[in-house]
């Protein structure tokens, strides 16, 4: 029996429940090149995931289709199944041809990637998606050619920008609404006519979805379909956008996927719009060449999409911190950034700057029927609403929305630098009364398993110093923990308490302190903490580097523990976990 067809749910199939199963799982992963403990470097962590995805403990993520997944972990090979292998080696053989002049190289890795196919037919167990993206890396290691579809996207958009700035298109976009009740408020009208706007901008935008670049016309685009469909507003697509106002007086973060040239010229009338309304846009792109779908390098090939990309701030860094990532959004209303990605939606490949875009926005529109398998048609939950809307082959638009899990854990930016504010202003009064100020860093969640054992290890021992020490003002990071918060929100609050300028020492945990706190509790040390100390804390050891920088504006500053140079063997923090990324071998 199939062990897939044990389960109604793909919410079910979870690690830990059979080894069949658990093997059957890790092969998928395996054979996907997705797990993280094989290619870390690769591959998103569990902790990573989460930032996108609400996953319980053992519950397995596959980045496809429900009916998808369920198909690869049968036994045989589905005809559904069968036709999305087929669909894809045939887009890689018109590829191929197309685009190769050199016969003889083509033919020596279609050959090559034959093999890939077989081998993918005898054992379905690779999602179709990534077969596609082997054979493009075939294509592009083997042929040398980086980009084939340069010229058509430049094409496409070269088009679109001609509609754009046609009479016909202003005219189906700002015509007025007969829905539209001008007897009431004027801020109700103007706030009617906003969310017209952009929903006729999103219709619009979803047109150019199957068109051809001989399809791509004038005439084409202002069909009498279109023009009666832009006609009135729907009630549906209001209630959606309604959600883009949440009553809170503050502008929200909208993560913009696009999913086409051409399109994304009208993609950009949608995000100005948005941002004429007060949002701040994060624009995401593709890496690299994934056939018509815009990539980040486009505008240096392309002066047209780099004009309509106007004041747009773009960010090539791929691994931005939460700080860092919270300040260029401040600064900037609309972000570009890459997805890290050359392949349909993958939480697994996606860049740590991506995945920590979507948790600091509050939605995410993401267009395109390829981003409907992945976002709506999966059981998985998102830690983000989602809009996701497109045009189907028939010229029919879809709008879906999928709100976010009740589960999420959300701490909004102002409720941590709140939290921020009101420990620097018990500070700040302890300074004002001459109390010592220090700051205590120590282990929370650097040993797996152990974060309550640490909070109270870190605890004891700070309830020692404070017995022991006069007039000190002691900051315990283990007594503003709170469930829920992952390390990229401490390391965000922490970091805002600690270039304050209010500590006056900066202690950093030692063995002798772990000794003395278990023996404070009346207990031996368990051997998974012998031998630690703050250096074996990746969190930590961003704090010394936070500590030694303070120290240049604030000299005064003393920095206690193991020396600076213990903890600089070891990489960044990992990215949302508390556990370490492992320690470097020092050659």
């Amino acid at each position: 029996m199939d062990l897939a067809r044990k389960f109604n749910s793909v919410l079910n199939i979870r690690y830990g429940q059979d080894a069949a199963l658990d093997a059957l799982l890790l092969h998928f992963m395996t054979e996907n090149h997705l797990e993280y403990t094989i290619d870390p470097l690769k591959n998103a962590s569990s902790e990573q995931l989460r930032f996108m995805l609400v996953l319980d403990e053992g519950e397995f993520y596959a980045p496809c289709s429900d009916w998808m997944f369920r198909m690869l972990l049968e036994e045989g090979l589905p005809d559904r199944l069968q036709l999305k292998y087929i669909e894809q080696w045939k887009r890689f053989i018109s590829l191929s041809r197309n685009f190769c002049a050199d016969r003889d190289q083509a033919r020596r890795f279609i050959l090559l990637a034959r093999h890939k196919f077989r081998m993918a037919l005898a054992s379905p167990i690779i999602m179709p998606s990534r077969l596609m993206k082997r054979f493009i890396t075939i294509f592009m290691s083997q042929s040398g050619i980086d980009d084939p579809y340069r010229d058509i996207r430049r094409g496409l958009n070269r088009q679109a920008a001609e509609i754009a700035a046609s009479p016909v298109f202003d005219e189906m976009v700002n015509r007025g609404g007969a829905d539209v009740d001008a007897t009431g408020r004027i801020d109700d009208l103007r706030y009617a006519l906003d969310l017209l706007e952009i929903e006729r901008l999103m219709r619009i935008s979803t047109t150019t979805d199957h068109w051809t670049p001989e399809s791509f016309n004038l005439e084409t685009f202002a069909s009498s379909e279109l023009v009666e469909e832009l006609a009135t507003g729907s009630a549906e697509f209001r209630g959606v956008l309604e959600r883009l106002d949440r009553g809170e007086g503050t502008p929200n973060r909208i993560l913009y996927l696009p999913n086409r040239a051409g399109g994304i010229i009208f993609d950009l009338k949608v995000v100005r719009a948005l941002l004429r309304l007060g949002h701040r846009v994060v624009l995401a792109l593709k890496e690299g060449f994934f056939f018509e779908q815009p990539t980040f390098w486009d505008r240096d090939n392309d002066p047209i999409l780099a004009q309509a990309f106007a004041g747009a701030h773009f960010v090539s860094e791929d691994r931005l911190s939460k700080n860092e990532l919270l300040t260029i959004m401040a600064r900037h209303p609309f972000v570009v950034i890459s997805d890290g990605t050359r392949e349909k939606f993958n939480p697994y490949r996606m860049s740590v700057t991506f995945a920590r875009a979507w948790k600091e926005c509050d939605l995410i529109l993401a267009k395109g029927k390829r981003l409907y398998d992945r976002l709506i048609d999966n059981s998985h939950e998102f830690t983000r609403d989602v809009v996701n809307f497109y045009r189907d082959g028939g010229g029919e638009f879809h709008l879906h929305f999928r709100p976010r899990s009740r589960r999420a854990h959300s701490f909004s930016e102002k409720y941590i630098t709140d939290k921020a504010e009101a420990i620097i202003a018990e500070m700040r009064e302890a300074r004002r009364h001459g109390k010592t100020v220090m700051f205590y860093s120590g282990i929370i969640g650097s040993v797996p398993g152990q974060t309550k054992a640490a909070i109270q290890v870190i605890t004891t021992f700070v309830e020692h110093l404070r017995s022991q020490l006069d007039d000190a003002y002691i900051i315990n990071p283990g007594e503003h923990f709170e469930e829920g918060m992952d390390a990229d929100d401490l390391m965000y609050m922490w970091e805002k308490v600690q270039r304050s300028g209010y500590i006056n020492v900066w202690r950093f945990q030692t063995y002798f302190d772990i000794e003395k706190s278990f023996g404070l509790m009346g207990r031996k040390v368990p051997p998974v903490w012998t031998g630690k100390d703050a250096t074996y804390s990746t969190g930590c050891t961003k704090e010394m580097h936070i500590a030694l920088d303070v120290q240049k504006s604030y000299p005064e500053l003393q920095i206690i523990g193991p020396s600076p140079e213990k903890f600089f063997r070891r990489r960044e923090y990992g990215v949302g976990k508390f556990c370490d990324v492992a320690v470097d071998s020092c050659h």
